[in-house]
This record gives C-alpha cells, sequence and structure tokens, in this order.
C-alpha cells in the first residue's frame, strides 16, 4: 500500500499508491507530501478518517512499527495541507481503535497489538436430519440487537456512519417528487425495471450474465431465500446446510417445516465437499442452502474450483442450490469473488442478495435471480407479498447509476477489513487464553471459540445485564452446537464503548 523511494536517488521513480506519494531518506525520515489529486468532499470519506486510514495503511505495510514514533501533529498537517484539528482528530481515532497511543511530551506511537488467536477448526457433519426447534430464543435475541441501551455486538447491522444516508435520501426525494404517485401503486411482481437493469449490470462483477427479466426483487435477502426454498421443497423434506450457518436461512427452513442436516464446513474454504457427497449419496436431500461467499458466521470463501465442483455434484444428483451472496460485495481484497451461479450452466442455481450489507437495511430491497424456477418464484412472490415498495427500489436504481456505488464499497471494504483487524486483536489480547476466532476473508462478522467451559447462552444473559448484546453459538446451528462459541459484529464504530464491550464479554468469560 506505500510507495518508497530513496531521497538521495532523484532518479528513482515515486509509486503511487491511492492518493498518497511517500519518501524516506538515507536515515528512514518519513516525509509525506500533498496529495496527488483532490476529491471533492462530498465523494469521500471524511477527511480525518482519509488521514487515519492513510497511517493505517503505513503501519499495516511495516513503514512504522511497534514503538515507533509517527509523525508529529504539525508535522503531519504541514505534509498533508490539512488542518491540525483534523490530524489531531485522525490521531484520536486510531487511539480509540488502539492502534496508537499517546506519550505526554513525545507525541504518537504504534501500539503493540495483541496476539492474534488461533482459527478454530473444522466442524463436524450431522448424523441425521433434524426439524428446527422453533423458539422464541431468535426473537429475544433479535429485539434486544436493537436496544439503544445495549451495544449491539451481536446483531450483524452495519453501523449507519459508514452508509451513504444523506445521499441515498437525496434519491429518494427526488423519486417522490418526480413520481408523486409511484408509492401508492402496485409494483410489478418482477420489480422496478430499472433496478434489475443495474442489478444486471452488478451481477456481471460476480461473474454472472443473467437478463434483467430473469430477476425478481424482494423485500430484501432472506424473502429471497424463503421464496426460493418454497419453490424448490415441500414440507418434510431435507436441506443441506453449512455448519455452524446463518440463523436466518434455519428460520426459513423452520418456517417451511423442512428439515435441516448439518455438513462440516472449514472456516477458510467453506462446506466440505467430500462429506456433503457422501450425505447426498446416502439419503434424499431437495435442495442445499449456502453463503459460500464471506459467509456468516464464519466468514470463510470458497474457492473458484471448489464452487465449480459443488456445481457439478449438485447437478449429479439433480439438487438445486439456493445461494445467499449477501456478503459478496465485501472482500477485503480488490476482487470480488464470483458466485457460484457464475459455474451454473444448468441453470439450478438459485441467486439471493440484497442491499441491505452495502447501503440500506431498512429499505429492506433484495433480489432472486432463480434460473429455472423463475416462473415459480414470481407465482410464490405474487401469492405471498403481491409485490414490493416501487420507491425504495427505484432510489437504489438512481444510486446505482449516478451515486458512485464503486467508489463507496471501495471505502467500505477498507474501513470493514481495519475494524476487522482490530476486533480480532482486541479479542486475541482480552479474551481467556484457549479464545479462538476465524480470519473472514470480507464481510463484516467474526466467529469467536471460547474455552469449552464458556457456556455463551449464559454468557449472552449475563452480558444483556451489563449492557451488552451478543450472539451465542448453539442459534447458528440446527441442532444446538456451538455453546462455547459467540458471533462479533465489527460494522460498528470503534471507540470506548465497543471497547468497554469487549472487555465486559472477556471478564464475564473468564468468571465463567
Amino acid at each position: 500500500m506505500v510507495g518508497i523511494v530513496s531521497r538521495n536517488d532523484p532518479c528513482q521513480q515515486i509509486q503511487t499508491i491511492g492518493i498518497v506519494y511517500i519518501t524516506v531518506d538515507t536515515n528512514w525520515t518519513l516525509y509525506l507530501s500533498k496529495w496527488a489529486q483532490t476529491v471533492p468532499t462530498s465523494d469521500r470519506i471524511p477527511l480525518y478518517r482519509d488521514v487515519a486510514s492513510r497511517v493505517l495503511a503505513m503501519i499495516d505495510a511495516g513503514t512504522f512499527a511497534p514503538g515507533d514514533r509517527v509523525p508529529s501533529v504539525r508535522a503531519l498537517s504541514r505534509q498533508l495541507s490539512v488542518s491540525i484539528s483534523t490530524v489531531l482528530e485522525a490521531y484520536r481515532l486510531l487511539e480509540s481503535q488502539r492502534v496508537v497511543e499517546a506519550r505526554p511530551q513525545s507525541g504518537y506511537f504504534v501500539r503493540p497489538r495483541g496476539p492474534v488467536p488461533e482459527i478454530p477448526a473444522r466442524s463436524k457433519s450431522g448424523r441425521r436430519t433434524v426439524p428446527i426447534d422453533s423458539s422464541d430464543l431468535i426473537l429475544n435475541i433479535t429485539e434486544s440487537a436493537t436496544d439503544p441501551n445495549l451495544v449491539a455486538l451481536g446483531s450483524a447491522n452495519p453501523c449507519l456512519d459508514y452508509l451513504p444516508v444523506a445521499r441515498l435520501n437525496r434519491f429518494l426525494g427526488r423519486v417522490i417528487r418526480e413520481h408523486p404517485t409511484l408509492s401508492h401503486e402496485y409494483d410489478s411482481i418482477s420489480g422496478v425495471e430499472e433496478l434489475r437493469v443495474m442489478i444486471a449490470r452488478r451481477m456481471l462483477e460476480a461473474g454472472c450474465s443473467v437478463s434483467p427479466d430473469a430477476i425478481v426483487t424482494t423485500a430484501g435477502a432472506t424473502a429471497a431465500i424463503q421464496l426460493c426454498l418454497r419453490a424448490v421443497t415441500k414440507p418434510g423434506d431435507t436441506v443441506a446446510v453449512e455448519s455452524p450457518t446463518y440463523y436466518g436461512l434455519l428460520e426459513a427452513i423452520d418456517a417451511l417445516h423442512l428439515r435441516a442436516i448439518e455438513v462440516a464446513t472449514c472456516p477458510e474454504e467453506g462446506i466440505d465437499l467430500d462429506e456433503l457427497e457422501k450425505i447426498v449419496s446416502r439419503q434424499r436431500v431437495a435442495a442445499c442452502a449456502l453463503v459460500p461467499n464471506h459467509g456468516n458466521p464464519l466468514g470463510h470463501c470458497m474457492p473458484d474450483d471448489k464452487k465449480r465442483q459443488l456445481v457439478e455434484l449438485l447437478n449429479t444428483h439433480d439438487i438445486p442450490l439456493v445461494e445467499d451472496d449477501a456478503y459478496g460485495d465485501l472482500p477485503f481484497g480488490n476482487e470480488r469473488p464470483r458466485a457460484v451461479k457464475a459455474f451454473d450452466p444448468d441453470d439450478r442455481v438459485l441467486y439471493c442478495s440484497s442491499f441491505s450489507k452495502t447501503l440500506a437495511p431498512g429499505f429492506r430491497v433484495g433480489w432472486a435471480a432463480p434460473g429455472r424456477y423463475l416462473d415459480r418464484v414470481k407465482r410464490l412472490k405474487f401469492s405471498s407479498f403481491i409485490a414490493t415498495p416501487s420507491c425504495t427500489q427505484m432510489a437504489i436504481a438512481q444510486y446505482l447509476e449516478h451515486g458512485g456505488f464503486d467508489r463507496h464499497l471501495r471505502s467500505l471494504r477498507r474501513t470493514y477489513r481495519e475494524l476487522m483487524d482490530r476486533m480480532i486483536h482486541v479479542v486475541g489480547d482480552v479474551f481467556p487464553a484457549g479464545t479462538r476466532a476465524t480470519r473472514p476473508a470480507g464481510g463484516h462478522v467474526l466467529w469467536v471459540e471460547l474455552p469449552e467451559h464458556v457456556d455463551s447462552m449464559l454468557l449472552r444473559e449475563q452480558a444483556a445485564q451489563a449492557g451488552v448484546s451478543v450472539l451465542p453459538g448453539p442459534v447458528f446451528s440446527p441442532t444446538g452446537r456451538y455453546r462455547n462459541f459467540i458471533r462479533l459484529n465489527c460494522a460498528l464504530t470503534w471507540g470506548p464503548p465497543i471497547e468497554h464491550a469487549l472487555q465486559t464479554l472477556a471478564h464475564l468469560a473468564q468468571q465463567q
């Protein structure tokens, strides 16, 4: 992320990374030049966050090691042509994130990072199919996650500070002014055409060539998953799922009176295809429902060769796949991972996604590209919902066309990568010995394995009394596994409340 050149060698080319030039003289003294280009303020993240990201990038690249002094406030202000107050805000942000520490009369120094916890082991497959025990637990947990008196470490809702709320509001207002009756009319069954066109273009990034007419908009990804499951199953059927898997998927399976069977899953590469083949060879499986890209809660990303093998395996057994790709746009690397549907020549993959994790959770705009099951999904949508709200669809369509979605995604990915890194190191630093944590390749949720004696269900109750919400592991399993696991949300504005909440969880776990 950093271009470095010797100051005494003027013939050497300076490399440009992002919008910062960096030069280093023979004494390894850092100099920062002005930005190489000007980005309109309205189109970028707040300036102090931009400055903080540049300093963090240099720390991550090794330009500043733990214990090193970073440039003084005045020096950085002069070198970047920003105000002293902007640099102070940037350093305060980095200080709250445990990246740097202030030393009286000396300046800011890079903090040593906490130990990195080990990665949890691969899970095991279930030996039997089970009907999911529908209880009030999920409802209670999700309601507590929205309690303003609790620090919401459990929910997977992104912080609105990171989303383009103001720009979307402007587009929504424009839609209402230009189409005053739109919100009062029924939408078509397929959804707003302008949005479906933009979605079809966006899906090219995931390797999918899909016609706008092959897309159906829904009230979020969960509704898309429910419709797709209904299209390929009947009550009593068995659905193969990752272990652990997204609890919303388990709730959808339960609501449709289906049975789930857990398949062993690697925290880094996803579902174990050998185990899946054994299961589908010995019993009838009506469908497979997976989150292959940055899965929730593991954060894994299935490699392309495994995605291709997965499609071949399911096609051999004539099993449809319901693919949840809600986190596919949030990789930590430069390339968006391809969807499993990109490897689907027979149109058996029912692709589902939404804008809830990237743009506007409350807009409830998702979609399905259900392949050969399109007509069935459209009939089910009509019989269940008739239509979905038009104004929010149109606002997102206009934002996708004119609002700078790709620029927003680049900023969001960088922010989530930084927050995930902070969370992993704090977990390694303050949680009990023996704690493990995943290394997500994208998204914003972290799966944490606590020592065996810790009961995450009890921990949830204790944490709620202390003002912290957390999601316990058993809700991610149809059989109640993962009693000593929790899922943490990293898409929160880091600061003393978050750090205190993590220390509270660590203390409660240690007490157990």
